[in-house]
């Protein structure tokens, strides 16, 4: 069953028809079924990461539809779509964008506190601890993100973003400033999360063997979506 979806969706920047328009989508089609993995791959500048803007609802499209779980999303107003957002969408980004004055525990914490419904803190907390366990970093809660190396950070920023249990993870180049060790370990731990929780994860990655390990490969080619995988 789908759980998201961009039915012919047109996005360019600039004046539409002028001769600065850049057209980064064109009646482009796209569907991310329940707990699959897919990656979106193109060369720089493509629109890739406003394909993860507009399945993020963090930017609208010129024409067409976004479809989330059934519902069309349209004309909702920024109350409504912080709170699918905070409830149903977890990001990943290439920089964690830890607070660097809050613990590994806090970091972690901060979406749930963002909720429209306040969820019960100590269930929270729990399954914080569980994920941060999962991860490796149970001996790391009470660590600022200065005392993490990069990989640790980006494990972090995983458990973040699946801590008020989404139904997706939207995930831009989240290895691009690691090592080819953590990068490795990120993806296998995205990949993993994913297959655990049902969640479906949506990449963004240069890196063709990192998208080559999502069950499904697209490619953005002048404006739409090609199947590579």
């Amino acid at each position: 069953m789908p759980i998201l979806e961009l039915r012919n969706v047109s996005k360019s920047y600039g004046e539409p028809g002028s001769a600065n328009a850049v057209e980064i989508l064109r009646d482009a089609n796209l569907v991310i079924e329940a707990g699959e993995s897919v990656a979106i791959t193109g060369p720089s500048g493509c629109g890739k990461s406003t394909v993860l803007n507009l399945l993020g609802t963090l930017d609208e499209p010129d024409r067409g539809e976004i479809v989330f779980d059934g519902e069309v999303i349209k004309g909702g107003s920024i109350v409504q779509l912080s709170k699918l957002r905070s409830e149903k969408i977890g990001f990943i980004f290439q920089l964690h964008h830890l607070l660097p004055q809050c613990t590994v525990m806090e970091n972690v914490l901060l979406p749930a506190q963002a909720l429209a419904e306040k969820p019960d803190f100590a269930v929270v907390e729990k399954r914080a601890k569980e994920l941060l366990s999962l991860v490796g970093l149970d001996q790391r809660l009470k660590w600022f993100p200065g005392q993490l190396s990069g990989g640790e950070r980006q494990r972090v920023a995983v458990v973040r973003a699946l801590i008020n249990q989404p139904k997706v993870i939207l995930a831009d180049e989240p290895t691009g400033a690691l090592d080819e060790t953590n990068a490795n370990t990120l993806t296998d731990l995205m990949i993993n999360m994913s297959e655990k929780f049902g969640i479906s994860l949506v990449l963004v990655s240069h890196n063709p063997d990192q998208a080559q390990r999502m069950k499904r490969v697209l490619r953005l080619h002048e404006g739409k979506f090609e199947s590579v995988k």
